[in-house]
């Protein structure tokens, strides 16, 4: 018979490492899929020199040894993960490609490098006006994104388009995406490597929408979008510069709608860099 608190605790496991929703009607069996992928077996001795068996026949002189096999720059099945250089250079490649949102997006849906796609019920590309001169970069979907395929229309969002509307702007005068378009799983922070294999995306993201004005919500998106490693509590309150392919484009780093739900005090701090973007958009003329 089994016990109802053994069951609670196994409950309480799996949300703690972050299977907190089901996401397919059958389990996964992790272990039989890593035990299919081929496996590099050391080469033979080279040089072994010929010589009788005990049966009287010879063994035939080794052949020079083969260099190994150029391993290919993709996986040949989805079983066989990419590591994460392989993918970055995957996704830049697939992203270079795109000449417009939707191929991108296209693009993205069909990349299969980022181990988040796994876990994850939708893949979230953006929301708001690509016309737009304001582009938002937030850093991943949350439970509520997932499950809409939207970015921030959860409760952060219901607090993003409160803010957005004290300084005049709407979704409909914005753009808003994320560093990663896949929740990690139990809203964990990042690894660097899932940032890396999408972060081509972005970038080109970024080019395509040709925004004057760029806002970093959260460490996350603003660390990855300067390429420094202070916290967003240092980083925000001052324009900054995003180096593109497309050239600088002036960018303020802000507080995620997410930090200001557990910190509501910070909302002065948040309330002052809206003031500025505020000002800047009259200074550029943008409205």
């Amino acid at each position: 018979m089994i016990d109802v608190c053994d069951i609670l605790d196994a409950l309480r496991w799996h949300a703690d490492i972050g299977c907190d929703e089901a996401i397919g009607d059958e389990p996964t069996d992790w272990a039989a899929l890593t035990a299919r992928m081929p496996v590099r077996t050391a080469p033979a001795a080279a040089g072994r020199a010929a010589g009788p068996l005990p049966s009287g026949r010879a063994v035939p002189a080794a052949a020079p040894p083969r260099p190994p096999a150029r391993p290919p720059a993709f996986p040949e099945s989805p079983d066989q993960p990419l590591g994460a250089s392989e993918a970055g250079i995957h996704a830049r490649a697939r992203a270079a490609e795109a000449g417009s949102l939707e191929a991108l997006e296209a693009a993205l849906r069909a990349f299969d490098g980022c181990p988040l796609k796994a876990t994850a019920m939708n893949t979230v590309f953006a929301d708001g006006n690509p016309q737009a001169a304001v582009m938002l970069i937030g850093e991943a979907p949350g439970e509520d994104e997932d499950r809409q395929g939207k970015p921030f229309v959860g409760v952060s969002g219901k607090l993003l388009d409160r803010m957005l509307a004290q300084v005049g702007l709407d979704r409909g005068a914005v753009y808003i995406t994320n560093i990663l378009p896949w929740r990690p799983p139990g809203n964990r922070s990042p690894t660097q490597a899932e940032i890396a294999a999408c972060l081509p995306f972005l970038e080109r993201h970024v080019e395509l929408v040709k925004p004057r004005l760029l806002v970093a919500l959260g460490g996350v998106s603003a660390k990855t979008l300067l390429n420094r490693a202070e916290g967003i509590t240092r980083l925000r309150g001052q324009w900054r510069s995003y180096e593109g392919a497309g050239g600088a484009i002036p960018l303020m780093p802000m507080l995620h709608p997410a930090y200001l739900l557990r910190n509501p005090i910070a909302k002065r701090e948040a309330w002052r860099d809206m003031l500025a973007l505020k000002q800047k958009i009259e200074e550029e003329g943008l409205k």
